[in-house]
């Protein structure tokens, strides 16, 4: 996939109807928005074509409605929040594509924002519909992807409209694809990835993809208790892929091939069950990965496996990490997690943490700062790492 594509600056937008893809797929409680971190990313893309003469018709989905109308998952709570952040009207639509969101794009004037009423309310969005797709291009003079978070959908309003208009990236989604790309085609080395989080078969391509690039490949969370098995260590009641324990070897063994350092945990935190509920006390001891007790399962790494792969990390100048080490959501199971992130934040490397748990981890420790980019979309970044092309990207315009 080409990483360099066109901007928001590499266009001109004055007196232009510009239809701004976002990702508002923000979390609600009781109808209010519980993090408005995805509004905020959206905000330098915003503002720019604002202060640069264009009226901007804004679109989102959120949750998932399945083309029906569910007035829980309306944007209008996005739109109060968008204008207290923006500290200007932020037009609200009652529809998508009908009557009142063609009349309020109609007569938006430049310097305007209109935001166009959930995209997954139309039965079309997820097929990536034409007849959608050119409704939507319809209200605008050009189109920009800045939702990252959507960018692995080949949907109407993150692919289809591209068919129809000039479309270029906003702010977010060049960050992402000049910051992950360049770590993906030209990483300064050593370049180090960590994958984390239960499956293996989430995992399966990355892992294949990443052993292609990169010096070394830690391999913690539920999904190395299937390596560890390939290997032939008894893992107890631990996570455990049947179906993928010969292509956990066939990993081994490419790794081995390619003169790839593979580390997986020497030592990890067990306890006789899940903890219940998730973020409840446990009790837990710490034993090496070739010990664990028939009767228990592993729950994060251990401390000897902290030290091994926070070394790795710290001598990197690249790292990339998804997934966590264990089930981070407890305190007692944290520990794994927190010292990876402790290390990225440690290392003197370009820095990149995929979407999700990952994510959420640096974010509650208070790593975020420190890190050189935390992505904004957990499958894409995933998709990302895989080495797949992303329609949302793709139907971009190149430099």
């Amino acid at each position: 996939m080409n990483y360099n594509k066109k901007s928001v600056e590499d266009i001109d937008v004055r007196g232009k109807k510009v239809l701004l893809r976002c990702d508002f797929n923000v979390p609600l409680k009781a109808g209010q928005i519980t993090s408005d971190k995805r509004i905020v990313a959206a905000l330098p893309t915003i503002r720019y074509l604002l202060e640069h003469g264009a009226a901007v018709i804004a679109c989102s989905h959120m949750g998932k409605p399945k083309g029906e109308w569910k007035p829980e998952l309306s944007l209008a709570v996005v739109a109060k929040r968008l204008s207290e952040l923006l500290g200007q009207e932020v037009i609200m639509a009652r529809d998508v594509v009908g009557e009142d969101a063609k009349a309020k794009a109609a007569a938006l004037q430049p310097g305007q924002i209109l935001l166009l009423e959930n995209t997954r309310f139309m039965k079309g969005e997820t097929k990536n519909d034409p007849e959608l797709s050119k409704e939507l291009a319809s209200l605008a003079d050009l189109y920009v992807n800045d939702a990252f978070g959507s960018a692995h959908r080949a949907h109407s309003s993150t692919a289809g409209v591209a068919d129809y208009l000039p479309a270029v990236c906003g702010f977010l989604i060049q960050k992402e694809i000049s910051i992950m790309g360049k770590a993906l085609t030209d990483p300064a080395r050593p370049f180090v990835a960590i994958l984390g989080g239960a499956k293996v078969s989430d995992k399966l391509n990355v892992i294949n993809n990443l052993l292609e690039k990169v010096d070394t490949l830690i391999i913690g969370g539920g999904m190395a208790y299937t390596f560890l098995a390939a290997q032939g260590c008894g893992i107890g009641k631990s996570l455990f892929d049947a179906e993928k324990v010969d292509y956990c070897r066939e990993m081994l063994q490419k790794a081995k091939d390619k003169g790839v350092q593979l580390l997986l945990p020497e030592d990890a935190v067990v306890a006789a069950g899940f903890p219940d509920p998730i973020d409840g006390p446990i009790e837990t001891k710490t034993v090496p990965v070739t010990a664990i007790p028939g009767d228990m399962l592993g729950l994060d790494i251990g401390e000897a496996s902290r030290k091994t792969f926070g070394d790795a990390v710290r001598k990197a100048k690249t790292v990339v990490w998804n997934g966590p080490m264990g089930v981070f959501e407890n305190p007692t199971l944290a520990a794994g997690t927190i010292a990876v992130a402790q290390a990225l934040a440690e290392a003197d490397a370009i820095t990149i943490v995929g979407g999700g748990d990952s994510a959420a981890a640096c974010e509650q420790l208070g790593f975020a700062d420190k890190i050189t980019h935390i992505s904004t979309g957990g499958g894409a970044s995933l998709e990302f790492l895989e080495g797949l092309e992303l329609p949302g990207i793709a139907c971009l315009e190149d430099k």
